[in-house]
């Protein structure tokens, strides 16, 4: 008897779902006939029949895909209305990445997570602790005459992104720190100047907005990780260069999160260590 009461209410609940998706698609019977290819009287029958039987898989994917929601749905298998499509392109999303101190698309996932734990793990240094030189030198090859004007206006969203209430995580390969202390590799034109005051300014930083800034170090040898950042449980967001892919599913954001665990737990200098180890740095300044 319970089977039968279940398939009754399956019946039921099909029926509200299609009367539902076909008021909010302001569709008619006859019309909705017409875009599944169906007999207006087999619209009418999956409408009034109040017993146990629901329509051939045929038409409930016919009306499914007229009606823009999911057969899934419509059979009381999901509780999202969204096809598989769109429920995709809501959980992935790629868009252009401009080189910028930090364009709106950042910044409207910053202000969207204030609040929340963020961990990132910057492409170079993280923009939001950088000095003014440092920011110019960066770049002015990119922004030219309007490098000075930029730095103004982002001025404003770095120290946004400082006072937001969120607390930050920053992993950086140990590498990086010492390229740029060293003046090598993508740091090789840095002036000496410019990089003392970058690391002073670092070490203040690491002083002052500890616990709610925690930065840590980890050896890429043993870890790799690609630059990434997870605004608390919305979303996490893979920067490939030229393109951000922004992901928004539960799972793919946890995964990234469990990636950043690993950083942090596997890190050789944590956020604890990073005041003496920015003063070490200072030796390889020339």
């Amino acid at each position: 008897m319970s089977d039968i009461l279940d398939k009754r209410d399956r019946a039921d609940q099909f029926r509200q779902r299609l009367q539902r998706a076909m008021q909010d698609k302001s569709m008619s019977q006859s019309a909705l006939a017409r875009y599944t290819g169906t007999d207006r009287s087999t619209i009418s029958q999956a409408l009034s029949d109040s017993g146990a039987r629901l329509p051939g898989a045929h038409v409930v994917a016919a009306c499914a895909q007229a009606l823009g929601v999911s057969a899934d749905w419509l059979l009381g298998l999901s509780d999202r209305p969204e096809s598989a499509a769109a429920l995709t392109a809501a959980a992935l999303s790629l868009t252009h990445a401009p080189r910028a101190l930090i364009d709106e698309r950042i910044f409207g996932w910053h202000q969207e997570a204030a609040g929340y734990k963020i961990r990132h793990v910057p492409a170079g240094l993280p923009d939001m602790l950088k000095t003014n030189a440092m920011l110019e030198w960066e770049f002015r090859p990119h922004l030219g005459r309007t490098t000075a004007q930029a730095i103004n206006a982002s001025r404003d969203r770095l120290n946004w992104m400082r006072t937001a209430q969120s607390d930050y995580e920053i992993a950086l390969p140990i590498y990086e720190l010492h390229s740029f202390a060293a003046g090598t590799g993508y740091y090789t034109d840095l002036p000496a100047q410019t990089r003392h005051d970058q690391l002073d300014q670092l070490l203040d930083l690491s002083r002052h907005l500890y616990p709610r800034l925690r930065l840590y170090l980890f050896d890429q040898r043993a870890l790799y990780s690609a630059p990434i950042t997870v605004f608390g449980p919305l979303l996490a967001v893979l920067y490939t260069g030229g393109h951000y892919m922004a992901f928004r599913d539960r799972e793919r954001i946890e995964t990234l999160s469990l990636h950043f665990d690993d950083l942090v737990r596997q890190a050789a200098h944590t956020a604890r260590d990073m005041p003496a180890h920015f003063e070490s740095l200072r030796k390889l300044i020339n």
